[in-house]
């Protein structure tokens, strides 16, 4: 949830306090860390769900639309999304509901293999998601809050966070 007022302190600097406090001083950075990251996804989150409000989209929704129009013929098994995506296949099925209820996608099933499914951008689907991304990009991707340098810290570290957790692993080097 995003505050109207700004509050007058940093409640991580609190908590982070409390917890050297309570004797957690080796944690408190930690915990420091995750809950930062945690609020700043609360935040980046709901400036781009009120962007996709007037689209009717969610962000999980706008990803779904996002992946299936960057694909050669706008088509993609349920599996492959839900691995690119990184989320259950529950997720995608449930945002392929909503999505194709909507008529900005449609399902097929899958010509050489009788146990896959197939989703579809739709003509609507295109455009949705092409006006949702104009929107974002200008409205928030353009300047999320960071400098250049930042950002690209910020994306190499967590990068580099994802990948020690198991996240992906780097492509062997040519």
């Amino acid at each position: 949830m995003v505050q109207k007022k700004p509050l007058p302190w940093d409640p991580i600097v609190e908590a982070h306090r409390q917890w050297k406090q309570h004797g957690w001083d080796v944690e408190a950075d930690g915990m420091a860390a995750v809950t930062s990251i945690m609020r700043a996804q609360q935040i980046m989150l709901a400036r781009v769900e009120a962007l996709l409000r007037p689209f009717k989209l969610t962000f999980a929704r706008f990803e779904l639309l996002r992946l299936l129009s960057f694909t050669r013929d706008g088509a993609m098994p349920m599996a492959s999304a839900s691995a690119r995506l990184q989320v259950h296949p529950t997720s995608v099925t449930n945002t392929t509901d909503r999505l194709e209820g909507a008529g900005l996608i449609r399902r097929s099933a899958h010509p050489t293999d009788g146990r896959a499914t197939l989703i579809w951008i739709t003509p609507a689907g295109r455009e949705v998601v092409d006006a949702a991304t104009a929107a974002i990009n200008r409205e928030f991707f353009a300047d999320v809050g960071l400098g250049p340098t930042d950002q690209k810290n910020l994306v190499a570290i967590l990068a580099r966070f994802r990948r020690d957790a198991g996240d992906f692993v780097e492509p062997p080097s040519t």
